[in-house]
């Protein structure tokens, strides 16, 4: 009877297998898949579009502003190791806060994905849930005050959650508005700060927090004590920039010196530079603050409409990606 011979022995070139080895691991095998990255390949610009016109016969590199956005992408992306909390702070109104809020939280929503809380923590008549699209509720934060006992140890879910919450959509965030009638109810105390914090950190990995005027208010200290990154916005003038620099004095003053040094300054620019006293405030910031950015001037901001993402022109978009990354830095 004629016998079929057994299949030859599976022959590996992996180096790490030899027939002396034993049977290889799936680790093994996993390294012999690994590959290596193709080549960078320009997305944008010119570079582009001749990449597109030659059929793939030429690869252009990314240029280097491309290269930069792309770095500004990855920092943003990059695991945290855990929650953590960006407050924003300038206690003159009209400082930016609640737009650098949403744009710092709409930037992270659309290049990191979800899990992104922006909170008004304002003592008072908060303006972010104006500034931000409407949900199909108007609650605000004291309304999740009032009904904490819902989520008292293990309970409550993030669909729980989210009738206290207003989703963002596209901008991939949601927003905790402050309590938005300008007589009712008391200033939030400490411990309401963080009682709702301990709520929201079990749904959010990254928490934006706007803030109010008052530096001795309950809440705002509260705040600043569970920040990981702070964020000083200014517009382009003396006196908001004085503002701002008396409260990293109060804040040095407080044994905060190391948040007020790792700090990212925000300059929000007016639609012209004429009359405008630049170079002294990115000089003191710039001494007193890890880095100091430029906010271009956005029409669309300006209208104190509601803002959405896609509607704001690239170089606003550019430039938040660029604060974004540098808050990102920090973190």
């Amino acid at each position: 009877m004629h016998r079929v011979p057994p299949p030859p022995a599976p022959s590996y070139s992996d180096p790490l297998w030899t027939p002396d080895s034993g049977t290889p691991t799936a680790e093994e095998f996993a390294q012999r898949r690994a590959v290596r990255p193709p080549e960078p390949v320009a997305q944008m610009g010119v570079r582009a579009a001749l990449n597109k016109t030659t059929l793939g016969l030429v690869k252009l590199p990314p240029g280097r502003h491309e290269q930069e956005l792309k770095q500004d992408i990855e920092t943003i992306r990059r695991n945290f190791g855990g929650l953590r909390q960006v407050t924003v702070v300038n206690p003159k109104g009209g400082a930016g806060k609640t737009v650098a809020i949403l744009l710092l939280a709409m930037t992270f929503g659309q290049k990191r994905g979800g899990y992104v809380l922006a909170w008004d923590n304002n003592e008072t008549q908060g303006t972010l849930g104006m500034r931000a699209q409407q949900d199909f509720h108007s609650r605000t934060v004291r309304d999740l005050l009032r009904d904490l006992h819902q989520f008292k140890g293990a309970h409550g879910r993030v669909g729980d959650l989210s009738q206290y919450v207003r989703s963002q959509g596209e901008g991939m965030f949601d927003v905790l508005a402050s309590d938005e009638s300008a007589t009712g109810g008391e200033m939030l105390t400490a411990a309401a700060f963080a009682e709702i914090r301990e709520v929201v950190s079990r749904f959010y990995k990254l928490i934006f927090v706007d803030t109010g005027n008052n530096v001795r208010a309950q809440n705002w200290q509260a705040a600043i004590d569970a920040t990981d990154q702070l964020v000083v916005t200014m517009s382009a003038r003396n006196d908001s920039a004085e503002t701002a620099a008396r409260m990293l004095d109060h804040l040095e003053q407080s044994g905060r010196q190391r948040l007020v040094r790792q700090a990212v300054t925000v300059v929000s620019m007016p639609p012209s530079r004429k009359e405008i006293d630049l170079p002294p405030i990115q000089r003191h910031f710039a001494a007193r603050t890890r880095a100091v950015l430029l906010a271009p001037y956005e029409r669309l901001i300006d209208t104190g409409e509601p803002i959405r993402y896609a509607q704001l022109s690239s170089a606003t978009r550019e430039a938040w990606l660029k604060i974004a990354a540098a808050v990102a830095e920090g973190l």
